[in-house]
């Protein structure tokens, strides 16, 4: 478990962080859940860091990991889990909701469905969204970075 102070360390990181980019942020760390420290933010213009299909959430969360790993002399393994006005939030709901839309209509239809291309961490939400389906089973299939979810009928 990281301490409190780690907990502290990791939010002056990360203000410090953003406060030598031009965007005003408001930070919030939110206690460790299983390894994780989320961290969110708020901004007024946040597609700017979010960039396309979050890619550019995703390099700054990867680059801000670095310098805490290297800032905060910890025994305890630990992740961060960056969050730029609850676009991971909705990004995961609205991935959940299209693995139920895809899966009923694979049910009713009896026709695989094949998703478009998603990264990895993408998949793994359509999969564990349908891990509890007993209609419908769900496998990844193609090459990065066409990789895709196929939804078929349980055998």
């Amino acid at each position: 478990m990281i301490s409190s102070n780690d907990i502290k360390t990791i939010k002056k990181i990360a203000e410090e962080f953003f406060g030598k980019t031009t965007f005003e942020a408001e930070i919030e760390v939110l206690p460790e859940e299983n390894q994780t420290v989320p961290i969110n933010l708020k901004i007024e213009e946040p597609q700017i860091l979010i960039g396309e299909g979050g890619q550019t959430l995703n390099d700054i969360q990867h680059l801000l990991k670095a310098i805490l790993r290297k800032k905060i002399d910890s025994k305890e393994m630990f992740y961060i889990d960056l969050d730029i006005n609850n676009y991971k939030k909705k990004k995961t709901e609205y991935l959940k909701e299209t693995a139920r839309l895809a899966a009923d209509e694979v049910s009713l239809s009896k026709k695989e469905k094949m998703l478009a291309p998603m990264p990895a961490y993408e998949r793994r939400i359509i999969h564990l969204e349908l891990v509890d389906r007993s209609d419908v089973i769900s496998e990844s299939t193609g090459q990065e970075p066409e990789r895709r979810v196929i939804i078929k009928l349980h055998p």
